[in-house]
């Protein structure tokens, strides 16, 4: 290891904010020396040029994508590209502040990642609210944790350990929701620490809609694949339920002398049964997937 940490900064058409966040960051790296690794991540804009100026200088490491891949496909590169035991993830769009940085690193302790919770007085977009409501109170639910901050990108983790669960991981920007819930769901110690935030500069390239639902999808991928029975057994559950509330009502209550049999109500039953016994599969496949990925460890 030829330091203790690697700042991976991943940048897609980040010229008006790069140059400022790589020169507010490089007095704390070399004071603490640390590496910082950019990822140029197709960027059609003069990003690419910018890094070059402090890749010739030595300021730093430049990873060039042939074309846009996507956040998560940026970190993956950082992290496989790093020879730290720790690796950070750090914005390029000028939200993050290096002394939140340092003093994450100093508070690191025990865990196997620490996690920059934004507070409330940190710049949010209003239009992102509701959908982090919703994306956080489902994750809550899903993992039977409370996390505080299920998105946030400043943070640091274990890099032998982060990069067995590559594999998971998408290439867009939910990243930082999957890992959050893969270390949660797997048992490793995930810490926060409180950090304020900036008005990022320049135009974000998240698209709202689109992505939000994406993440949803992918907090329930992971669920089934960590912890289906969270799944499978209330869906279970909940189609028994129905299909006797609808047998009582439709079958005996209305119809007491003789009670009728109602197929439907004995095809949801069964429905429920069929999802109990699934679920019970798919757990088994999940806990053979989780050793198959984690086997050489420890």
């Amino acid at each position: 290891m030829k330091s203790s940490l690697t700042v991976i900064i991943p940048a897609f058409n980040e010229e008006e904010s790069i140059e400022n966040t790589i020169l507010n960051l490089l007095p704390v790296c070399r004071s603490q020396g640390w590496q910082i690794l950019a990822i140029n991540d197709g960027s059609v804009d003069q990003t690419p040029y910018i890094l070059k100026k402090f890749e010739e200088k030595k300021d730093i490491k430049v990873i060039n994508q042939p074309f846009n891949k996507g956040y998560g496909s940026s970190l993956k590169a950082g992290i496989i590209s790093a020879d730290t035991d720790l690796v950070a993830f750090y914005d390029a769009d000028g939200q993050n502040q290096p002394n939140d940085l340092v003093k994450m690193y100093e508070s690191f302790g025990n865990n196997d990642m620490l996690v920059g919770e934004r507070g409330k007085d940190s710049h949010q977009e209003w239009v992102r609210k509701p959908g982090k409501w919703i994306l956080s109170k489902t994750a809550n639910f899903l993992t039977g944790r409370t996390i505080p901050d299920l998105n946030s990108g400043l943070r640091i983790a274990k890099k032998d350990i982060i990069k067995k669960m590559l594999s998971l991981f998408p290439d867009g920007f939910s990243f930082s929701t999957t890992s959050t819930i893969a270390f949660f769901n797997l048992g490793y110690n995930v810490g926060y620490y409180p950090i304020k935030i900036n008005k990022r500069i320049g135009k974000s390239t998240v698209k709202h809609i689109k992505d939000g639902s994406n993440i949803l999808l992918l907090i329930l991928r992971l669920i089934v694949l960590f912890n289906p029975l969270k799944v499978f057994i209330p869906m279970s559950f909940s189609f028994i339920f129905i299909g006797l509330i609808y047998e009582l009502l439709a079958g005996i209550i209305l119809h007491p002398t003789p009670p009728k049999f109602i197929s439907g109500a004995f095809f949801i039953m069964i429905s429920g049964i069929l999802i109990f016994f699934f679920g019970l599969m798919v757990d088994q496949l999940s806990e053979l997937r989780k050793n198959l990925l984690f086997k050489n460890e420890g």
